[in-house]
């Protein structure tokens, strides 16, 4: 089984508890200007997880269809819209169960990089452009390598309740690895791998001009400052689908 389809669990929730809706909905403000979209605009978060980030949208006046693989994850976001106000879909980013196309595509908070191969995460960058109408607006939001090797912590722990949740952290064969260990008196260890292949700033900007995406903007977090390699947090491109 594949690291994300074990990864994005009930323990996923425990160890990611600390990310709240204020979060979000300060994201998505910023998202706002970048995407410039009138009132009922069509947008699709492309790996929505719990649907922080979707509910937020839907507080701008967009009309959102959140697509995720976990069904867990997908049970969270059902609970948080208590009066369904999004279209939420189980389907893989590679091929996502939609037809239709939309004003914009955002994939957000590092839901990128899963695959070891370069053909499979070129196949997500490919969904993002077939599922946009031509001029539709997109962003990605993806960590900065340059960033994560400068500022690595190899390790961390903490509790969560009665949980001991420890993080090993590490650089290898070009993926940021993170192996998850939740401890719990009296029942055995839970082990989890999250992985991300990294990919710098060129690279990105081939794999989006190879799909026929163009790039307007690179930013280096939420705060709307340009990408600096050695000092930005995040590297989040914006840009529209061609034609």
């Amino acid at each position: 089984m594949a690291w994300y389809q074990e990864s994005f669990g009930n323990d996923y929730l425990i160890v990611y508890k600390h990310r709240d809706m204020q979060g979000a909905y300060h994201e998505v403000k910023k998202m706002i200007d970048w995407l410039d979209l009138p009132q009922g605009a069509q947008v699709l978060d492309l790996c929505c997880g719990m649907g922080r980030h979707s509910m937020a949208l839907t507080e701008f006046g967009y009309e959102v269809t959140g697509v995720d693989l976990s069904e867990v994850l997908l049970n969270e976001a059902l609970k948080l819209d208590e009066t369904k106000q999004v279209t939420w879909l189980r389907g893989d980013m590679r091929e996502v169960p939609i037809e239709r196309q939309f004003d914009a595509v955002v994939n957000l908070f590092t839901s990128f990089g899963y695959f070891d191969e370069n053909e499979q995460n070129e196949k997500v960058i490919g969904e993002v452009q077939r599922l946009l109408k031509k001029g539709g607006r997109f962003i990605i939001d993806f960590l900065n390598p340059v960033y994560i090797q400068a500022n690595l912590v190899p390790q961390s722990e903490r509790m969560e309740g009665d949980l001991l949740i420890r993080e090993a952290r590490a650089i290898e064969e070009g993926c940021v690895r993170k192996r998850i260990v939740i401890s719990q008196k009296d029942t055995a260890d839970r082990h989890y791998l999250e992985q991300i292949k990294l990919y710098d700033r060129t690279a990105f900007e081939a794999m989006l001009e190879k799909a026929g995406l163009h790039i307007d903007s690179v930013y280096g977090g939420y705060d709307g400052q340009p990408y600096e390699a050695e000092a930005s947090s995040r590297m989040i491109f914006v840009g529209h689908k061609e034609g």
